[in-house]
């Protein structure tokens, strides 16, 4: 039985919902051209939304940039795009106190995993074109928005027509500051006090690469290609 923290069973169900959601009264299917998911948590929440919406499906690498010696404190992101998109949490950064040395180091270390997850999940298949696309970007929450917010400036630095952003739950004060990056926003909770992600999901167990592969194969497959 799910207690009162937790939301979701799993990123699977969570994402059932929130494809139930995109296609309530409130929003028509039809407004959206493909869904991008933030890997590796976002992929199995955005297959299940991809697949009810009958959309294609393909993901978007965006690494935070963690704090010296404290990896899980996103100081910024940088997001797989050219030129490379990095945003910067200023809040964070005042904390931390970085230098520029290191946040030089930390966004190149990035960018080195970022090209080994487009090789390992797409190979040498291009990236979906978003130029002029309504973008559905998915990931399984949010909890300081950094990702979020450097993908959505980099679809925009793409061309995308519209970018929608989706998750099942995220802390009401990043909605409200992510809300001038996006066309709209979609989110099924809002906890209140939030903690983290993983603190409203019964199984929050990490991704896999393998599983981030057999997903974005089997949406394929589903398109027909």
């Amino acid at each position: 039985m799910l207690n009162n923290r937790v939301l979701f069973e799993n990123r699977q169900q969570a994402g059932r919902q929130l494809a139930g959601a995109l296609t309530g009264s409130h929003y028509d299917p039809v407004r959206f051209d493909l869904v991008l998911a933030l890997p590796r948590g976002g992929v199995p929440v955005a297959y299940e939304v991809a697949t009810r919406l009958q959309l294609p499906l393909d993901v978007m690498v965006v690494r935070k940039l963690g704090a010296p010696g404290q990896e899980e404190f996103g100081i910024g992101a940088v997001v797989d795009s050219d030129p490379p998109q990095v945003v910067m949490n200023p809040q964070m950064l005042e904390i931390v106190q970085p230098s520029e040395r290191y946040i030089e180091a930390e966004i190149q270390r990035q960018r080195r995993e970022i090209a080994r997850r487009r090789q390992a999940y797409i190979g040498k298949r291009p990236p979906i074109n978003v130029s002029g696309r309504r973008v559905l970007l998915v990931d399984d929450g949010i909890a300081t928005g950094g990702t979020a917010k450097a993908a959505a400036r980099a679809l925009r630095q793409a061309g995308a027509a519209t970018v929608t952003l989706a998750v099942p739950v995220a802390p009401r004060s990043t909605l409200d500051e992510l809300a001038s990056e996006v066309e709209d926003m979609v989110c099924l909770a809002t906890p209140d006090p939030f903690s983290a992600v993983g603190r409203h999901y019964q199984d929050f167990t990490q991704t896999s690469d393998d599983e981030v592969i057999a997903l974005l194969q089997a949406a394929r497959d589903a398109q027909g290609e």
